[in-house]
């Protein structure tokens, strides 16, 4: 049964930014208001909520400051919700570790997808296909000391790095198709490969991770919008 604890997501449906924090959400079984943006306006409530950055997401608790961030808000609630699927690991160690994964992804992975959606030309795109399948690569060791042989990064459920890496699987897919390559398969990278199959079918991400259309809209978007500023 879901916990009504009064809270507030701003967000939009196709962010893997929003995506992740959805999924932690339903991983704990709390119970939430969805409030949706319309990008690429944004409206008086993300301005107010979140007045430095001005993206989203951002989680809106009663009588209580706003949160925003989708890193700062998985912390918040795993450690405001602890008895319900703990994401972040117990031990010192492994949250440094965790934590130095995801930012890694974020800021290394997502962003060579970015630089090959703005690259110019088919020379400047295969020079950054090179250094995305090199950061893959890396990865697949990461996930192979992780799981410890089992299905996530967690081992036997969803950990931190299972939950921002699988959110970006749908946009990565996507860009994948338009730019005629894969990434994650079973010769470069098979454990990776089998992990992805088990995430894309795992509730939680089906719940949360948004279908093509809403994926390609928002795409499309971006691309008459270009810009290296992250909003969704």
């Amino acid at each position: 049964m879901a916990k009504k604890c009064g809270l507030k997501l701003i967000g939009i449906d196709a962010s893997p930014y929003v995506n992740r924090v959805q999924v932690v959400l339903k991983l704990k079984s709390i119970d939430y208001e969805y409030i949706q943006e319309h990008y690429p306006s944004k409206s008086e409530l993300l301005l107010t909520s979140n007045p430095v950055h001005k993206k989203v997401p951002v989680l809106l608790h009663a009588n209580k400051s706003p949160i925003p961030e989708s890193l700062v808000i998985i912390e918040y609630l795993d450690e405001t919700y602890p008895d319900a699927h703990q994401i972040l690991p117990k031990a010192p160690l492994d949250r440094a570790e965790s934590r130095f994964w995801v930012f890694y992804i974020d800021n290394t992975l997502w962003r060579l997808y970015e630089e090959l959606r703005l690259a110019p030309g088919k020379e400047e795109k295969e020079e950054v296909k090179k250094r995305i399948f090199e950061a893959a690569q890396l990865l697949e060791g990461a996930y192979a000391k992780s799981s410890n042989g089992k299905t996530y990064f967690g081992g036997d459920d969803l950990s931190y790095i299972d939950v921002v890496l699988g959110c970006f699987l749908p946009w990565t897919g996507m860009i994948e198709t338009i730019n005629n390559f894969k990434v994650f398969d079973e010769v470069r990278t098979p454990g990776l490969a089998a992990w992805a199959k088990c995430i894309r079918s795992h509730e939680a991400f089906k719940s949360a991770c948004p279908g093509d259309e809403a994926l390609m809209d928002l795409y499309m978007i971006r691309q008459k919008y270009i810009t290296n500023m992250r909003y969704v």
